[in-house]
C-alpha cells in the first residue's frame, strides 16, 4: 500500500512538472525590455521562442513572429528544440508511468511494469535536463546582452556618475588656483568637478 501511494504522489508531481513546462513553451515574456521617458514608458519590447512585440503608452501591442528558422540566431533555436524535446519527453514519460504503475491493470507482469517504470523515470529526467538548459541558455544570453556596453538595441539611457571623488569641488578649485594657470589647470578643474559621462544600459527585466 505504501509503495502504491508513493508511485501516486510521484506521478503527479511529475505530471505537474510536466504541465508546467508545457505552458512555459509559448509564455510571452520570456524577455522584456522597456524604453522610459521623462514621466512614462513610453514603449515595451517583450518577446519569447516565437515572436517580438512592442507596446507603446497606450496600450497597443504589435506583434511580429520570426519570419524564418535559418534566420534566427542560434540560441533560439537550441532553446526550442530543448525545450519541444523536453514536452515530448514528458509525454511519453507521463504514458509509460501510468503504465507501470501496480494501481493499474494494464502493462502485462511485474517485471514488464518495473521496466517501464524506469523507463518513464529516464524520460522525466532527460525532459528536465532539457528543460533546465535551455532556460539557462535564454537566460545566459539575456544577461550577457544587459551588461554589454556595445549592445544598442533597446537601450534605455540613464547618467551614470561613476565612482564618487573623495576631493570635494572646494577643495580641487583651491588646489587649481594654486597651480600654475594654462590648459593645464583647466583640464584638471574640468576632470575634478565633472566627472560624469553617459552610459546606456539595457533594461532587461
Amino acid at each position: 500500500m505504501g509503495n502504491m501511494v508513493t508511485e501516486i504522489v510521484a506521478f503527479l508531481l511529475t505530471i505537474s512538472g510536466w504541465i508546467l513546462v508545457s505552458s512555459t513553451l509559448p509564455t510571452d515574456y520570456w524577455k522584456v525590455s522597456s524604453v522610459d521617458g521623462t514621466v512614462i514608458t513610453t514603449a515595451t519590447f517583450w518577446s519569447n521562442l516565437w515572436k517580438t512585440c512592442v507596446t507603446d503608452s497606450t496600450g497597443v501591442s504589435n506583434c511580429k513572429d520570426f519570419p524564418s528558422m535559418l534566420a534566427l540566431d542560434a540560441y533560439i533555436q537550441v532553446c526550442r528544440g530543448l525545450m519541444i524535446a523536453a514536452v515530448c519527453l514528458g509525454f511519453f514519460g507521463a504514458i509509460f508511468a501510468l503504465v507501470g504503475m501496480k494501481c493499474t491493470k494494464i502493462g502485462g507482469s511485474e517485471t514488464t511494469k518495473a521496466r517501464l517504470t524506469v523507463l518513464s523515470g529516464f524520460h522525466f529526467i532527460l525532459g528536465g535536463l532539457c528543460c533546465m538548459t535551455a532556460c539557462s541558455i535564454y537566460a545566459h544570453r539575456v544577461t550577457s546582452d544587459f551588461f554589454d556596453p556595445f549592445f544598442v538595441a533597446q537601450k534605455a539611457e540613464y547618467s551614470y556618475r561613476g565612482p564618487v571623488s573623495p576631493v570635494s569641488p572646494a577643495t580641487a578649485r583651491d588646489k587649481c588656483s594654486k597651480t600654475a594657470s594654462g590648459p593645464t589647470a583647466s583640464a584638471l578643474h574640468k576632470e575634478t568637478v565633472e566627472p560624469s559621462r553617459q552610459f546606456g544600459r539595457n533594461a532587461y527585466v
